[in-house]
């Protein structure tokens, strides 16, 4: 056979009494880059099956292994006059298979094998050339390409094989044979994390350009599996939009962790509607994509039966002004997408209660740092409550610090109030009674800007006697230097530079 001269390992022609009629084979994995051993039972071939009590013209028994011309003869005519024979199929059938190219029809010159009759046959060497040739010219399109990684082509190459009818172009044939094991090589790892297609490998090779990776991949598979089974044309068509709108390349990745599922949002009957509802609220087109990035859930949620309702909640119910109600949209997207209703009556309970808040106030935290509604009461709100207690401040007080700085809630306990607090009254010589005309004080970098000009000041001798004054930490750096220090800005940020640096050495010292 021919198989002994294209591969290391020879096909063995196994025969066994229960076999099919049909051909069957076993392809196992190539070992080393080369090296392919191919089991093959072929019926039609094989004496003991077909004809296991053959006589001679004579009547005579033969050997089920003898053989002559003539019977060979018999056999072939048997193999193309087989009624039930998968070769002679359409999808099989090699001559007569058309591809489209480029929207047009291609046809092989070769004529059909008709079941009824065996027509003029050219020689194999010429049928291998056209069919190779075909198979060439045409494996882009997808339907040949799906033929070509099928069991079918396998099957139908095979029996080429057997035949000693595969003469040519050996190569070409051998890589359609390895292209699907270099295709599972492709996102190896993902194939021992999830249940990956391969046809979902362009979709995937265009998010990498985003900066996604296998990990990534895993995590958008079980977040939301559905959303790697889009189209790459749609996709495109839905990411190319948010990027026309201002969303930032860097930022896709991130909106497609939180929110996969914006892979499955048409662009006119769902992103659309979202950015124009953005818009209406008062948003600049500038910002569009920086709320998109913060909150792309909002296009989960129906703008006429949750957007709006929220909206019309947050003006009616809760007292924002409409006409600044983008910019506290802007300051937290996310007040968009959350149960408004229980969120504000939650924390105005509380803060009236805890604190005696008016009503008027705790809108003017909401409208200043609307993100306070997203923090856990007894985490995030009491904590920092108790704490100002602590240091001497009455709940009027609390309330008016809050009032004007809103932001002290958010701030860490342990890295930043406590911090700046104690350095207030060992090293500012100030009262707690300051803090609540200067609540900034507490929003300002202790080692960027408190720490730096006081001890600047104090270099200089120009820093006033008794309680460091909190208002010299409130302008710029241009305004502090005139207004204060009576320097050049470079001067003050070259003492600053240095006090870092120092600070720097002596904390490593400490760890050291």
């Amino acid at each position: 056979m021919a198989v002994s001269s294209l591969y290391p390992f020879n096909p063995t022609l196994q025969c066994s009494p229960a076999a099919a009629t049909e051909l069957e084979f076993q392809l196992l994995r190539p070992v080393g880059k080369r090296s392919c051993k191919f089991v093959v039972s072929y019926t039609h071939s094989n004496a003991k099956i077909l004809k296991s009590n053959r006589k001679s013209k004579f009547g005579e028994t033969l050997n089920p292994y003898d053989s002559s011309d003539e019977e060979d003869e018999e056999e072939d005519e048997f193999e193309f006059d087989h009624g039930d024979d998968w070769l002679l199929n359409d999808e099989f059938a090699e001559p007569s298979v058309q591809f489209e190219v480029d929207g047009k029809r291609v046809k092989s010159k070769k004529k059909t094998i008709a079941k009824q009759g065996r027509p003029k046959q050219s020689s194999a060497k010429t049928r291998e050339k056209a069919g190779v040739r075909n198979l060439r010219h045409t494996k882009s399109n997808p339907k040949v390409s799906n033929f070509l990684n099928s069991e079918g082509f396998f099957r139908y190459m095979c029996v080429k094989l057997c035949r000693n009818e595969l003469t040519l172009d050996v190569s070409f044939w051998f890589q359609q044979i390895t292209r699907k094991t270099a295709d599972n090589n492709t996102y190896e790892k993902l194939y021992e994390e999830i249940a990956l297609d391969k046809r979902w490998f362009p979709l995937l090779d265009y998010l990498t350009t985003f900066g996604l990776k296998e990990s990534h991949f895993v995590q958008i598979y079980e977040r939301h599996t559905a959303s790697l089974q889009i189209n790459i044309i749609s996709a495109k068509e839905r990411l190319e939009y948010l990027l026309s709108v201002g969303v930032k390349q860097r930022d896709v990745k991130r909106i497609l962790l939180r929110q996969p599922q914006i892979l499955e949002y048409t662009v006119e009957k769902n992103l659309k509607p979202h950015v124009a509802f953005l818009i209406g609220l008062g948003i600049p087109n500038s910002r569009i994509g920086q709320i998109i990035a913060a909150a792309p859930s909002l296009f989960s949620y129906s703008v006429e039966n949750s957007l709006k309702p929220t909206v019309r909640y947050l003006v009616e119910e809760v007292g924002i002004n409409e006409k600044i109600l983008g910019k506290v949209v802007q300051l937290s997207p996310q007040i968009l997408v959350q149960r408004i209703d229980i969120s504000w009556n939650s924390r105005y309970i509380f803060l009236s209660e805890e604190l005696g808040a008016p009503r008027e106030s705790v809108v003017k935290m909401v409208t200043k740092h609307p993100q306070f509604l997203h923090y856990s009461i007894y985490d995030g709100l009491l904590p920092r409550i108790n704490f100002l207690r602590s240091i001497g401040m009455n709940d009027a007080e609390i309330v008016k610090v809050l009032t004007n700085l809103t932001q002290v809630l958010s701030l860490s306990l342990e890295d930043n109030l406590k911090p700046k607090y104690t350095y207030l009254i060992n090293e500012l010589h100030n009262g707690v009674q300051s803090l609540t005309k200067y609540p900034m004080y507490f929003s300002l970098s202790l080692d960027q800007r408190i720490r730096p000009r006081h001890k600047f000041l104090v270099a200089l001798k120009k820093a006033p006697e008794g309680p460091f004054p909190l208002s010299s930490f409130v302008p710029t750096d241009e305004s502090f230097c005139q207004q204060w220090a009576g320097t050049s800005v470079d001067t003050y940020l070259a003492f600053r530079q240095q006090l870092l640096l120092k600070r720097f050495a002596e904390k490593y010292e400490k760890q050291g």
